[in-house]
């Protein structure tokens, strides 16, 4: 079942997410549904989100001048998608802009050049970050990381000693809302307010929140209120290529974007331009005006399911699982194992089993359970790195390999990462697989790949084509 009764209302999510009646081959050549343990990378499509675009996309065409009926309705469908994804992060629209773009990377990297910086500007981050709330910002400023428990949460001493260190020069704090890793959610209000203290701004990275926990950009003079939000269509049931920054109009109307052309200006002389206003000046060429439909209707189903009734089901299931993996000889879970703690988390759990490499534990859990999860570094070497408390010694040497094209001993984790979906039988199948592995119970001769790390059976030939495959002369 997929129901829980937490501080939430029941959820049962599964008749409304495409694909879940999949069955997929394995290495015996027998079939089974499929288990997605991999939703912190993407998530499947909603089926709300999937009935919209057949009704929407017959009438998809060009948006904004066109004169055209489907070039008016598709208008209108595209400036509501705003509105609707500001609205799913409680901005102020009258003070602030949602920008589309691709996804969450994009839309931190547009903002590492449209936040004005000066050469000795100071960016606060942490050691939990992905690397697309860390590297944007290298090139623009001076990046101070602050560090991690040894138990992966934010050492918020460490943090406020970081804004007094810089004082005067710090310009943003950029930090996760909850982390792909962990899932360890950030105190993001919190953190708000002691940015603002500093006179910096914040932005919470909340790809991995905004799936699990409602968003709350609070008004815009509360001292806890959120600058500057991005998030990813593709992790909240709609992976059609979009992703939105919400942030303060008056930041973004300072200066023209860092990619012009077509439909960012109002005019254009061979001497002159003048910009046009928001969102049009940041949402330069074409844009994915299906992909804004189907990250706005992710948003209004998600809105209307309840997130606390989300979190909920996600508390019981993470509770589950940490009593059923705890169990399993070998397996050191990472972060928070508390289940009276999960509140303080999404529903991501990464570990490792004694013996097994992490790229082995996938493959197999792959090819012989049907059970697709993530292994490695997450995007977010230096927090994997500093969980798995590796030596000096030890990082110069993965390094050295690493960058010799080898990466056969690259250190990592499994992680499995849930859905509102996911319920009590998939993390059944997951453990009885995870038992068999530690045991050493498996079919395949595995080989690995050393330019990848992975894992591969030898001699198994993909039945891709039985099920899907571009077909065509190249």
């Amino acid at each position: 079942m997929c129901s829980c009764t937490g501080s939430g209302r029941p959820v049962n999510m599964r008749d409304r997410i495409l694909g879940l009646d999949r069955r997929v081959p394995l290495l015996d050549g027998s079939l089974v549904p499929y288990v997605n343990l991999d939703n912190g990378a993407s998530t499947p499509p909603l089926r709300d989100v999937m009935e919209a675009l057949e009704r929407f996309m017959p009438f998809c065409s060009s948006v904004h001048r066109g004169s055209g009926f489907k070039s008016r309705l598709s208008t209108v469908a595209y400036d509501r998608a705003h509105e609707i994804v500001g609205r799913f992060v409680g901005a102020d629209l009258g003070t602030n802009t949602v920008i589309f773009g691709k996804n969450t990377t994009e839309a931190i990297n547009k903002l590492s050049y449209r936040l004005p910086l000066s050469p000795d500007s100071v960016v606060v981050t942490t050691q939990l970050e992905h690397h697309s709330n860390d590297l944007p910002w290298r090139g623009r400023a001076r990046v101070v990381h602050a560090r991690a428990t040894s138990q992966g949460r934010l050492d918020e001493e460490d943090f406020e000693r970081k804004l007094e260190e810089h004082a005067g020069r710090v310009a943003l704090v950029a930090v996760a809302g909850a982390s792909n890793v962990t899932g360890f959610l950030q105190p993001i209000h919190r953190l708000a307010r002691k940015a603002h203290a500093a006179g910096a701004r914040i932005l919470v990275d909340a790809a991995q929140l905004a799936p699990h926990r409602r968003v709350d950009m609070k008004p815009d003079d509360d001292p806890e209120h959120l600058d500057f939000v991005a998030l990813s269509a593709h992790k909240m049931y709609a992976p059609f290529g979009t992703g939105a920054l919400v942030g303060p109009r008056e930041v973004f109307l300072q200066s023209g974007p860092e990619y012009t052309g077509g439909g960012t200006v109002n005019l254009v002389t061979l001497d002159e331009i003048y910009w046009a206003g928001l969102p049009d000046r940041d949402e330069s060429g074409s844009p994915n005006v299906a992909g804004a439909v189907a990250m706005a209707v992710a948003a209004r189903t998600l809105m209307e399911v309840g997130m606390d009734n989300i979190a909920a089901h996600e508390e019981e299931l993470v509770i589950y699982a940490l009593e059923r993996l705890s169990a399993i000889p070998g397996i050191r879970i990472y972060g928070e194992t508390d289940p009276a703690r999960t509140g303080e988390r999404v529903g991501v759990i990464p570990f490792t089993l004694e013996g097994v490499p992490h790229f082995l534990v996938a493959a197999i859990l792959g090819y012989e359970g049907g059970i697709g999860v993530r292994s490695g570094c997450f995007c977010a070497h230096p927090y994997v790195v500093h969980l798995l408390g590796l030596s000096a010694d030890e990082r110069a040497a993965w390094r050295k390999r690493l960058l010799g094209g080898d990466k056969s001993n690259m250190p990592g984790m499994v992680r499995v990462s849930f859905g509102c979906y996911n319920n009590s039988e998939d993390i059944d199948r997951l453990a009885t697989m995870l038992e068999r592995i530690a045991r050493g119970d498996y079919q395949g001769d595995y080989r690995v790949e050393p330019s990848t790390g992975e894992y591969l059976p030898v001699g198994y030939e993909e039945p891709l084509a039985d099920y899907f495959l571009l077909e065509g002369r190249i």
